[in-house]
């Protein structure tokens, strides 16, 4: 058993995504469901696929924006892992999110038309970027692009008020590998087997525990034979266990 479960964390990877072609978003795109969904014909596939600029790559630790930033576009991950944060008063660091290939990053400084915060490279990420005024141009347009838009601003919001409440270690905990778990499984990935990029001192920072707490909640899982962790691959051994443990958090 333990040999299989070894295997499967070592083959435990990352969605790709794929380029794409003139009338097809890559499989990882934040749009693709919409274009789908709604059956975008050629001309209006045409038009937001102008709107795409493949930026990259940014490595390990390179900041992809800064806090105060001039907002001017979004940009939705294409591979890799991206990271957001502040810093307080004090310099101490505060993570907000973290962002899988899929996800929209930008959506939060579109108030102030400023970043917020700052969003750096986990790993190697690769992204496309579209210039904010021309994508809400043609969102006015597109009344499917329109909504699809205010569905990934209300994810936004959603996960960053998701551990905001009363809730314990081993609550926040489950719920941080459920959630995660949910997401990579959105992707076409495997849902009991994935990569973690982030650190467990990130881990700990975005839900608001220490370090120390974060090693020591792993290590009972593991003990109860909820999980497999070797170095950043995670097994999900009892999802029954961690979703009950979750449920006060995620609502679901």
């Amino acid at each position: 058993m333990a040999s299989e479960i070894r295997s499967a964390l070592q083959c435990a990877v990352e969605p790709a995504a794929d380029d794409g072609d003139e009338l097809h978003f890559c499989s990882t795109c934040a749009f693709s469901n919409v274009c789908i969904g709604n059956g975008f014909d050629k001309i209006q596939l045409r038009e937001l696929h102008v709107l795409v600029e493949h930026i990259g790559p940014f490595k390990e630790g390179e900041h992809i924006f800064r806090e105060g930033d001039s907002f001017k576009a979004i940009a939705a991950v294409r591979t890799g892992t991206v990271k957001t944060y502040v810093n307080d008063a004090m310099g101490r660091e505060q993570v907000i999110g973290f962002f899988l290939p899929g996800d929209v990053i930008g959506l939060n400084a579109i108030s102030e038309s400023r970043y917020p915060c700052d969003a750096v490279a986990l790993d190697q990420v690769m992204l496309c970027r579209f210039s904010f005024p021309n994508i809400a141009s043609l969102a006015s347009r597109m009344p499917g692009l329109q909504q699809h838009l205010f569905r990934l601003l209300s994810q936004d919001i959603g996960r960053a008020a998701l551990l905001a409440g009363n809730f314990s270690a081993d609550e926040r905990m489950a719920a941080f590998l459920v959630q995660l778990s949910r997401r990579y499984a959105s992707r076409g990935a495997d849902q009991n087997h994935f990569r973690v990029s982030m650190t467990r001192t990130d881990i700990a920072n975005y839900l608001r525990l220490a370090a120390e707490t974060v090693s020591r909640v792993l290590r009972r899982f593991q003990d109860e034979r909820w999980i497999e962790v070797d170095r950043r691959e995670i097994a999900l051994l009892n999802r029954n266990a961690l979703e009950s443990l979750a449920r006060s958090v995620l609502r679901a």
